[in-house]
């Protein structure tokens, strides 16, 4: 993909979201979207969202898969309500940031959130709480976008850690994969996991989830577009050979066989939308619901705006000090995805880094994100289609994401050892804690007393150490409320 030059900097009245004044005589599109003021066409931009809708669009498998487990409640959501949820969320919020942000950007669930919600959200409450904690996580990102706090934040913590974070988050995402695989089992004996359910492969789905995983890391390696989609289908397409070759019974996948059940076509299922309760988080306690809220913002915050200012550049509409037209609208909806993936039922949406692949069609404007978001709201109709995924096939594609999430690895320096080891923390606690807060409070408490260590103490931060207090508090909540007598 070839790099546009960086924007000049630009005028005040630019940087708040204005462009130059396109030729007299263009369309009300082509100057709402200043389609001509930036270079591009209409055909570039319908080009451009449709090559990344094809790009992304493997969110609607993967995040049902994701969301598919038992609340505290032992309450599970409707799998094509989960379908619906996903495909409304990413309409609206990219819709939203086309025609207000008119940048070439589209959101979905993010993996990170999702996941975060399936293992330390709901084994605590029930799935509409868990949801109410998605709109309040949404609510604290853009009150730190209005008062310009959240980029003083991201500054604050070290780039080390935060590439160690997302590199975690890769982590705990393949992981989830491997398990709702059956590639990996909780161990009968010895270990507390296993290959298998006993130490070996079983059965026709584990083999199609890797021979699915194979040809997307090939496609990819030949850098074919649309890679995982591709895969997907070529899975989902082997799955029914097999079911229908070896006679499999209806309960050998995940999701039930891959085939068409009806019509392709079907009312979408709204059953999760608006499904929210804010409150009766008192039986997890305050300590916990404030590390709760933390988590999600951590998982929904570092890569957004690192993505937004990062195809930004790639369209050649951010200047050398990443400013660029519909910067804070673009944070703002960003930010206020959380929100719209909580009313919806679907988790906090992001923006996603698969953006760049509309751009490198030639997508210069939110005119792109529109188009995007139409495709989204298409799959509204489509459930029966997106139902005859296995879920062992859409694991395949969690584990590539988290292979991805890990080329982040590149931008630590791993012979220096006050940041390595923080980042390895980071990166190995996450799966094998089964937590994210856990490997992000152990980064930051390493980092802290190491730099304290060299003599470097002021050099953390005040915000640091004070990340690092709570963490320290957080680990040790346990003998903290024994000693208070509150358990």
């Amino acid at each position: 993909m070839t790099h546009a030059p960086a924007r000049r900097p630009g005028t005040a009245a630019e940087d708040a979201g204005a462009c130059p004044r396109p030729p007299a005589g263009r369309s009300r599109l082509d100057r709402y979207f200043h389609i001509s003021a930036r270079g591009s066409t209409l055909a570039r931009e319908v080009r451009g969202g449709l090559t990344t809708f094809m790009a992304m669009s493997y969110i609607l498998l993967l995040n049902p898969l994701i969301l598919s487990g038992p609340d505290a409640a032992h309450h599970t959501l409707g799998h094509a309500g989960l379908i619906t949820a996903t495909a409304l969320a990413a309409a609206v919020s990219t819709l939203l940031m086309g025609l207000a942000g008119r940048v070439p950007l589209a959101l979905a669930a993010g993996l990170g959130v999702s996941g975060v919600l399936s293992t330390q959200v709901v084994p605590h409450m029930t799935w509409p709480q868990a949801m109410g904690m998605c709109v309040v996580y949404g609510a604290v990102i853009v009150l730190l976008v209005l008062t310009g706090l959240r980029e003083r934040v991201m500054n604050a913590i070290p780039l080390p850690l935060k590439h160690a974070i997302t590199m975690g988050i890769g982590m705990f995402i393949a992981l989830i994969g491997l398990v709702k695989a059956g590639f990996v089992h909780a161990a009968r004996s010895g270990g507390p996991v296993s290959l298998g359910p006993a130490g070996e492969l079983t059965g026709w789905p584990v083999l199609v989830f890797c021979l699915t995983l194979l040809l997307i890391f090939v496609l990819q390696a030949r850098e074919v577009p649309g890679a995982i989609l591709i895969g997907i289908v070529a899975g989902t397409a082997l799955a029914a050979l097999v079911t229908a070759a070896g006679d499999l019974g209806p309960r050998t996948w995940q999701n039930g066989p891959p085939e068409l059940t009806g019509g392709a076509v079907s009312m979408p299922d709204f059953s999760l939308l608006g499904h929210v309760e804010f409150g009766g988080w008192g039986a997890v306690g305050a300590v916990s619901v404030g590390m709760i809220v933390f988590t999600l913002v951590l998982a929904g915050f570092f890569d957004a705006m690192a993505t937004v200012i990062g195809v930004g550049t790639e369209a050649g509409l951010a200047d050398d000090r990443g400013r660029m037209p519909g910067l804070s609208t673009a944070l703002l909806v960003d930010g206020a995805g959380g929100a719209i993936g909580g009313l919806t039922g679907a988790s906090g949406q992001t923006v996603f880094v698969e953006s760049a692949t509309g751009v490198g069609e030639g997508a210069r404007t939110g005119l792109s994100s529109v188009v995007t978001g139409l495709l989204f709201a298409a799959c509204l109709f489509f459930t029966p289609l997106t139902r005859m995924v296995p879920g062992e096939v859409a694991a395949a594609a969690l584990v590539v994401i988290g292979a991805m999430m890990m080329g982040n690895a590149r931008h630590i320096d791993w012979t220096d050892r006050a940041v390595a080891v923080p980042a390895f923390l980071t990166v190995v606690l996450m799966p094998f804690t089964y937590s994210i807060t856990a490997g992000v409070g152990a980064g930051v408490i390493a980092y802290v007393a190491i730099r304290s260590g060299q003599g470097r103490w002021r050099e953390p931060g005040a915000f640091m150490w004070l990340l690092a207090a709570v963490f320290a508090g957080y680990f040790a909540l346990h003998p903290i409320e024994q000693w208070l007598g509150v358990r």
